[in-house]
């Protein structure tokens, strides 16, 4: 539901834009509000943990995760009075609202993944929920587009502000029923002992640390800001002149792409698995969802068949990358400044075919860009990661700069920025993989190993 509803930020951005005759910048004020409150709501967590200790320590992760579901199903309930006033202010306070939530489940969810279990695992154990999470995106745009392009929207096929209501409602009573469940299961509890709360900036004496916030915030930024654009992207006349209904289904081979690569990075970057038994698995996986995500989309196999092409370089980057996530996350960030280039440069379906192939080396960004950043803080690790959370600014910030390109000098031209988010992400993974190693060397000399 998570994965579901934040894509579905891609649809509202068309459908809005439509609905209140806005320019690409106003219409990206969706993601500006959306993922702005990830950023007002961390500092605000932050601020709170460095003075009065970790909210969370104090209530435990299953009462943190709770709260952050209610508050993104209070969110989409808001969507009912916005669509009944018809404002678009309404909309991008509801919006608002729930990101607020998912801040939250950010913060708490994604730490209680990396407490169960080892923390050399934890990466590959943070792909794995992501690759669900990508689930969620990659069935968004064919469910959700159809319910608010298509089956609720005006029997002429206009739009208009009551197709949300019913929707968002629904997405509410869902969010509200998971709640239930979670607060039925017996979930094993997690407290802080030893040290207090480390209070001041410490964290921010680490190079990498400041460089993996720029990066996160990068990664995020062109990321949200590919997927916002791309069936704006697929209605130019040069590209594919393709419709709303039909341009969503291609929506979700983005996403798709991205839940293919995060399982696969789960297993890749998984140590405890030979080689041998990699290369099987990570097959496996990727048959399997492959025809998961052919099944979604309203797309014949010769319409996506490419995406295969996609699948076999990414094995190949993967094991170029030999589990090293900060080799890897380099060579993934080149090859998405190599397609957007593409995109950008070519029309028909060779400019389609390059945007769409980002989100499978989107996949592993996420979790190797956090791991990378909040390596060897030690005591300053919670820190540094509530620091790390808030670079998800990226999303509200970078798609307001394409939206300004894209007003200016059309939406092709525009994706010359998520090309300069890529490249910072490229230089990072580069960086790591040099500094990170000379730090875990002095590590060694000191202890005496």
């Amino acid at each position: 539901m998570w994965g579901f509803i934040t894509c579905m930020n891609d649809i509202l951005i068309p459908y809005l834009k439509e609905l209140f005759n806005l320019t690409f910048f106003e219409s990206m004020l969706v993601q500006f509000c959306f993922f702005g409150a990830y950023f007002i709501g961390s500092v605000i967590y932050f601020i709170i943990s460095t003075t009065n200790g970790d909210p969370i320590d104090k209530v435990g992760y299953k009462k943190g995760i709770l709260f952050g579901v209610f508050l993104a199903a209070f969110g989409c309930v808001l969507f009912y009075p916005a669509a009944s006033f018809s404002s678009y202010g309404l909309f991008l306070g509801a919006l608002f609202i729930l990101g607020l939530g998912f801040t939250v489940l950010q913060i708490t969810a994604n730490a209680y993944v990396s407490l169960l279990g080892s923390e050399e695992s934890a990466s590959s154990r943070l792909n794995m929920t992501q690759a669900f999470n990508a689930f969620g995106t990659t069935i968004a745009p064919v469910l959700g587009g159809h319910l608010i392009f298509e089956l609720f929207s005006e029997p002429d096929g206009s739009f208009s502000a009551a197709a949300t209501k019913i929707p968002y409602l629904i997405f509410a009573g869902i969010l509200v029923l998971v709640a239930l469940i979670i607060s039925r299961v017996k979930l094993p509890d997690f407290k802080v002992e030893g040290e207090e709360a480390v209070k001041g900036f410490g964290a921010l004496q680490h190079n990498h640390l400041i460089f993996g916030v720029f990066a996160m915030f990068c990664y995020v930024g062109g990321e949200v800001a590919v997927g916002s654009f791309i069936i704006s992207f697929l209605e130019q006349p040069q590209i594919m002149n393709l419709s709303e209904v039909v341009s969503k289904n291609y929506l979700a081979l983005y996403w798709g792409g991205a839940m293919i690569g995060r399982f696969l990075g789960a297993i890749s970057l998984n140590q405890s698995i030979s080689q041998s038994k990699k290369a099987l698995y990570m097959a496996g996986a990727a048959i399997a969802v492959f025809l998961v995500i052919f099944s979604i989309v309203n797309l014949t196999f010769a319409q996506i068949s490419f995406f295969l092409v996609f699948i076999a370089l990414n094995f190949i980057a993967f094991f170029i990358g030999k589990s090293a996530p900060a080799r890897t996350l380099s060579i993934f960030a080149a090859i998405n400044v190599v397609l957007l280039i593409s995109a950008m440069l070519n029309h028909g379906e060779l400019a389609m075919y390059s945007i769409l192939g980002i989100g499978i080396f989107n996949s592993i960004m996420f979790s190797n860009i956090f791991t990378l950043a909040i390596s060897g803080l030690g005591k300053f690790t919670s820190q540094g990661s509530s620091l790390v959370v808030m670079a998800i600014l990226g999303g509200a910030i970078v798609p307001i700069f394409q939206g300004y390109l894209a007003d200016r000098f059309g939406v092709q031209h525009s994706f010359i920025i998520p090309v300069f988010c890529y490249i910072i992400i490229l230089i990072f993974g580069f960086y790591c993989s040099k500094y990170l190693s000379h730090v875990k060397q002095d590590a060694e000399v000191k202890s005496g190993h």
